[in-house]
């Protein structure tokens, strides 16, 4: 009697014990502000990004660890199946089958064309590179038309910092950054009366690549795609963009609007 009791008693504590909360890991790049970066005293990413990825899960109960690293190990992470998901990541031709894609972008940042000021008229597409040398980042993506482009020389930087030392240096005529993040590390540098945006390839959107390796990748990026959207629609996503801007001192959108 005594045993039934305890294995009763047993069961109804199983029963009755809170749910532990999935924890999922995500690569996150640690060299991309606002968006995402490494802290300085720590190894916690920050950013619009965590902040909207973290905010996303915890709306189901799921609790998120990042791992912060250079962006092409980021990639590495999701495609092995090491994380579930790498972010910030444009979906281009190269990279379509190899993961999971949730239908809705996160945000959406131009991918702009930067050369020595005064020595291009803007404004510049990405027809006009052709016949120069183009600096590009290491494992960043890019648009198709733009990388597959045989009139267009490309050379390869290890970060966007290195970008702007080739460009100083005059080893490339352009170099290729995100507008916000570029401009944003062009101010940091005090470059802004040598380096200038003289043009604008394309304006592309942002997903977390989720894994096809990883036994969770397709139902996260369901869960995410489904949390992303009711954000959306609540005017969270854009609140959480006007609290980038306002603290990074940007003017703010006359249209900009939030509903809470």
């Amino acid at each position: 009697m005594d045993m039934q009791r305890y294995l009763l008693a047993v069961i109804l504590s199983a029963l009755l014990a809170p749910a532990q909360a999935e924890r999922i890991l995500i690569a996150a790049e640690d060299d991309w502000p606002p968006y995402s970066a490494k802290q300085s005293n720590s190894s916690e990413p920050e950013g619009f990004t965590p902040a909207l990825v973290r905010e996303i899960f915890a709306r189901r109960d799921i609790a998120v660890d990042f791992i912060t690293v250079p962006f092409s190990r980021c990639l590495h992470y999701a495609q092995t199946g090491h994380a579930v998901a790498c972010f910030n990541v444009t979906i281009t031709d190269a990279n379509r089958n190899e993961f999971f894609w949730h239908p809705t972008p996160m945000f959406h940042e131009g991918l702009a064309i930067f050369a020595l000021r005064g020595r291009f008229q803007p404004e510049l597409n990405s027809r006009d590179l052709e016949n120069h040398i183009v600096g590009i980042t290491n494992a960043y993506t890019y648009p198709s038309e733009f990388m597959e482009n045989p009139k267009i020389e490309r050379a390869v930087a290890q970060s966007d910092a290195n970008l702007l030392s080739m460009l100083l240096k005059r080893r490339v005529d352009f170099i290729i950054m995100n507008t916000l993040p570029g401009q944003l590390r062009i101010l940091d540098e005090k470059l802004g009366t040598q380096i200038e945006r003289v043009g604008m390839i394309s304006l592309d959107g942002f997903w977390l690549s989720f894994s096809r390796a990883h036994p969770d990748g397709e139902r996260l990026s369901k869960i995410f795609e489904e949390e992303l959207v009711r954000l959306m629609a609540s005017g969270r996503v854009a609140e959480l963009e006007l609290n980038m801007r306002m603290r990074l001192g940007l003017k703010i959108p006359q249209d900009a609007q939030v509903n809470h």
